[in-house]
C-alpha cells in the first residue's frame, strides 16, 4: 500500500464500510484493506473484524472529526 495512506479504522466489513460511505459523501478518498476476505481466499483464517479503512495523510485533520462521530455512534 502506498505510504501516503495511514490506517484509520479497523472493524468488521459491513461498520467499516459504514464510514467509508461518510468519507465518501464528504470528497474524502479511502481505501479498504480487507484482511478478513483475502486470508478467506487464500485458505487461511483471520478474524472478523480485520478490514481496514485507510486515507491520504493529507485528509486525515479533516477525517478526525467525522471518525470521532462515527466511533461514538456505533459506541452507543
Amino acid at each position: 500500500m502506498n505510504s501516503d495512506y495511514i490506517k484509520i479504522f479497523t472493524e468488521t466489513n459491513i461498520i467499516v464500510r459504514g464510514l467509508q460511505k461518510q468519507l465518501e459523501d464528504k470528497g474524502i478518498h479511502n481505501i479498504i484493506k480487507d484482511k478478513f476476505e483475502s486470508a478467506r481466499l487464500g485458505g487461511y483464517g483471520e478474524q472478523n473484524a480485520s478490514v481496514e479503512l485507510h486515507v491520504l495523510n493529507k485528509d486525515l485533520e479533516a477525517v478526525k472529526p467525522l471518525l470521532n462521530a462515527y466511533k461514538a455512534k456505533i459506541d452507543e
